[in-house]
């Protein structure tokens, strides 16, 4: 049950660097003996390795790893200013019901006092 309470690894992640110099092949014994370590203690870092071998030129890892964040700021900068233009529609229609009620109260305030004479 203990297990529980720590599910994430204390290992140190993987850097860039040390991606790249695996998979280019010119780690030291080290390097590489750590990173063989972690990629059987973790699922995630063997698939980031495997998927990183699949490329042809690990150059333009770096490339694509650039596109990839210029698209994901692009994408959640359209949904912030979709919930911000929300946010102002919705308080349109707040302030619309609001003074409905308003009016439908002076109305029937109005009626009450000028039928009760």
């Amino acid at each position: 049950m203990a297990d529980w309470n720590d599910i994430l690894k204390n290992d140190e992640p993987l850097n860039e660097q040390e991606l790249l110099k695996y998979i280019e092949g010119n780690p030291s014994e080290q390097e590489r003996f750590a990173i063989e370590k972690q990629m059987t203690d973790s699922a995630f870092v063997n698939d980031a390795i495997e998927g990183l071998k699949q490329f042809e030129h690990p150059n333009q890892l770096q490339a694509l790893k650039d596109q990839l964040n210029k698209q994901l700021k692009k994408e959640i900068n359209k949904k912030s200013k979709r919930k911000k233009l929300r946010k102002i529609q919705d308080q349109q229609w707040l302030i619309i019901a609001i003074l409905s009620i308003l009016f439908l109260c002076v109305l029937g305030y109005l009626l009450i006092h000028f039928y009760s004479k």
